[in-house]
């Protein structure tokens, strides 16, 4: 009966048809076309979507992508094709060398693949905008450095896409929470 739940049917009462005479009726030809039996016509569905095996998210160096930890080992147990996949991701980050990328790989069951790349971390944008190496270990006490107004926004425009508003006033508060919480002051 799994071949049935394949087709749509128009008009059409089975009940009439004993089931090897249903499915062969239903048997996938190479080009599936519709099927007329008396004045009834069957149509086959479209292909269905791909069933995903597993979404996993990364965090990597833009450009250098390599099979060792945390990227092998994490791919790995899907049955994907590490080395493959590195040189994917280091061909799409080339141009965003220095930034760590995080990215989402989908992974289908026939062990096919998708990655989305996401912008940049909001925190390596904040240290290249501050010229600072890491952010403070006591934030509130503590400040390493100091941006302005225009720069945290063009960090929240850049963000934008990734973050949970479509306001870039919000954007830019979300930015500024990041900053505090990093120990960067923002100035006029």
């Amino acid at each position: 009966m799994e071949e049935i739940r394949q087709w749509s049917l128009i008009r059409y009462k089975l009940r009439k048809y004993n089931k090897s005479e249903i499915k062969d009726i239903f048997q996938r030809p190479p080009n599936p076309r519709p099927v007329r039996i008396e004045k009834y016509i069957l149509f086959p569905l479209k292909t269905m979507a791909k069933q995903i095996k597993a979404v996993v998210k990364i965090q990597i160096s833009a450009g250098k992508a390599t099979p060792a930890p945390p990227i092998g080992p994490a791919l790995a147990q899907h049955g994907l094709n590490i080395a493959e996949f590195c040189q994917k991701f280091n061909e799409a980050t080339k141009e965003m060398m220095g930034y760590v990328i995080p990215a989402e790989v989908t992974i289908y069951v026939d062990r096919t693949y998708i990655f989305k790349l996401k912008t940049p971390l909001a925190s390596e944008l904040l240290k290249k905008a501050a010229n600072i190496e890491k952010g403070s270990g006591q934030p509130n006490k503590k400040k390493v450095g100091i941006i302005t107004k225009s720069q945290l926004k063009e960090i929240a425009e850049k963000k934008l896409e990734d973050l949970n508003t479509k306001d870039i006033e919000q954007a830019m508060k979300i930015i500024a929470g990041t900053a505090k919480n990093m120990g960067i002051e923002i100035k006029d």
